[in-house]
């Protein structure tokens, strides 16, 4: 939809009368997963799709909610607003955020109308929780006038997710969605958040993202497992040497400490996390030589670790990472996101774009049943006012 039809959807419901406009961005993640939250490196860019946020200021004690993405409408007095609602509900991600403005002393003196909309397909493991949660702490933060600064507000949205939405995601998500720039991704060291904002400069080559309409939930529990498996591996090794998080370790240090987790599940989630730090780290250096080559040859080797160690893949993902790889112009291939289900990512040459989406396309559909979809990524700024 058009800003303007937004406009008139907004009027519709709540009234004649000025609002602003609010947009915070979907996010790709090239390589670097199930990194973030074992304080490690990723490599996220923000995306030209996401959420939208209409606002305007009332006179009332109560805000009202509405998306046009979902049924459910909401009107809650602001001292109604300490607790989630019933789990899986979209309000949460909003309320999260403005539970977070008021633990920090920071509570609005007016009611407000507020409706979203948002072209970040569900499910499609792209981050449309965080692209939600970013946009209304960005709206709310602008309109009463908090002077919050946007890695605040980045914050705010992750402690959201994990006490509103129930999964205890890394800060990856969220950052990608408030911190982004126009043509760059972000090298984020996610265990001090020092970043680095890199031009994505692809002379031949394009991002492609491949939905494969095979929803990811991560509040159904996968994701937290994983969570909880990685601190397990820490306990292990802490006897012997003491860490914080996994994201501590280099691959050698970690062979030589392997052997102190005794459970084999355990130990290949640890790997991953560890070997693909390493991966991201070495991704960003051949990103910015031009050597796009070795560049797709360490997103394939994430997919694999992925697949093998970390076990959060599955048949659609897979299948449509190998589907890619057939492709001649397949620079490189591999999930996106959280996993079980969601989008893959492929580095794929100019003029074989075409072929690449008709050819996996096709395979995937005969192959899992499911027609998928893929986008020519742009890779758009963070959450921000726009009118």
């Amino acid at each position: 939809m058009q800003i303007e039809e937004l406009k008139i959807e907004f009027e519709k419901l709540y009234g004649q009368g000025d609002c602003h406009v609010y947009f915070s961005p979907g996010r790709v993640n090239l390589i670097g997963e199930h990194t973030d939250y074992n304080g490690g490196f990723v490599f996220p860019c923000a995306l030209s799709f996401g959420t939208y946020c209409l606002i305007r200021k009332t006179d009332n004690d109560y805000i009202q909610l509405r998306s046009l993405n979902q049924d459910k409408f909401y009107k809650l007095s602001l001292e109604e607003i300490t607790e989630p609602l019933e789990k899986g509900n979209w309000a949460n991600y909003v309320l999260g955020v403005i539970v977070q403005f008021k633990k920090d002393g920071l509570i609005p003196n007016c009611g407000a109308d507020l409706l979203f909309w948002g072209n970040v397909p569900n499910g499609a493991g792209l981050s449309s929780s965080a692209s939600l949660e970013v946009v209304t702490g960005v709206a709310i933060n602008e309109e009463y006038n908090f002077g919050k600064d946007q890695l605040s507000i980045v914050k705010y949205s992750q402690k959201a997710e994990h006490e509103f939405a129930g999964v205890m995601c890394g800060i990856m998500d969220q950052f990608a969605s408030g911190m982004g720039k126009k043509d760059h991704a972000i090298y984020l060291n996610c265990n001090n958040l020092e970043y680095e904002l890199v031009p994505i400069n692809l002379e031949g080559a394009k991002i492609v993202i491949g939905n494969t309409n095979s929803p990811h939930s991560l509040d159904e529990g996968k994701y937290n497992e994983r969570v909880a498996e990685c601190r397990a591996a820490v306990e292990a090794i802490n006897p012997s040497r003491k860490i914080a998080n996994l994201g501590e370790l280099c691959l050698t240090e970690f062979n030589s400490l392997e052997n102190l987790i005794n459970d084999d599940v355990i130990r290949r989630r640890a790997r991953h996390v560890i070997s693909e730090i390493e991966r991201t780290q070495k991704a960003v250096v051949e990103l910015k030589k031009g050597n796009l080559k070795e560049f797709g040859q360490l997103m394939n080797n994430s997919h694999d670790s992925l697949r093998d160690d970390y076990e959060v893949t599955g048949h659609e993902l897979d299948t449509m990472v190998e589907a890619a790889r057939k492709i001649e112009g397949t620079i490189g291939s591999r999930m996106t996101g959280g996993g079980f289900g969601g989008s893959t990512v492929s580095l794929v040459k100019d003029e074989y774009i075409e072929e690449f989406i008709e050819k996996v396309g096709k395979e995937y559909t005969e192959k899992t049943g499911i027609v998928g979809e893929f986008y020519v990524a742009e890779i758009g700024d963070g959450g921000k006012r726009i009118e």
